[in-house]
């Protein structure tokens, strides 16, 4: 089935395939991830930048241990109730159109209004006052499957690295969204990004 989506600067039609479902909160302990392999600090994001110069709160905190989030039936729970209830709060719109800008500019969702980095940042806001650790809720840049930058929001849980998307209403293992992923925030320093390694490729047997 197809949905009509609009995001960021374009309206893409894209299709989504139930990959895993996950609409049972019991099975929350049977799911299960891989962890993408982060490299080197890379370039920060001019959109983060900007954002911590409005909300300083949120970029002027002190280094911490890296933490991931147990992954339990009720952590499962809350992540999708937030998922899905951002996507649904939120209206789609462009950056030229929300902001007359082409520069990029993130926020949170005053105006209800937003492309792909607000959802991210309003669902990272809300997981925080739900009590997450914010080392585990990490801003990820990916390019999508039109090669367009898109933002998401990674969640390392101790079952695997999660992705909250305003694309769609299902968490998906990041290693299927489709997306390709660039870089991401570290999960001691907000104002450190990594890059994020492409996965190493099974060797491919030929048979003669």
């Amino acid at each position: 089935m197809f949905r009509l989506i609009v995001r960021a600067a374009c309206v893409t039609l894209l299709a989504f395939p139930s990959l895993i479902s996950f609409e049972t909160p019991a099975r929350a302990e049977k799911i299960r991830a891989t962890f993408a392999t982060v490299g080197e600090p890379t370039s920060i994001p001019y959109g983060w930048v900007d954002f911590c110069t409005r909300q300083p709160q949120e970029c002027n905190q002190p280094p911490l241990e890296a933490q991931n989030i147990a992954l339990r039936s009720r952590t499962w729970e809350t992540l999708n109730k937030i998922n899905i209830g951002v996507n649904a709060a939120i209206e789609p719109i462009s950056n030229l159109e929300h902001w007359g800008t082409i520069v990029d500019h993130w926020d949170y969702a005053t105006d209800g209004k937003g492309d792909c980095k607000i959802y991210a940042l309003q669902k990272r806001k809300l997981l925080i006052e739900q009590g997450f650790p914010r080392q585990a809720l990490l801003m990820t840049v990916v390019k999508d499957q039109n090669n367009q930058g898109h933002a998401v929001l990674t969640v390392v849980t101790s079952s695997g690295d999660f992705i909250l998307d305003n694309m769609t209403d299902e968490i998906r293992p990041w290693e299927k969204t489709g997306y390709r992923f660039v870089k991401r925030q570290s999960q001691e320093d907000p104002n450190v990004w990594v890059a994020i390694e492409l996965p190493k490729q099974q060797p491919q047997l030929s048979l003669r």
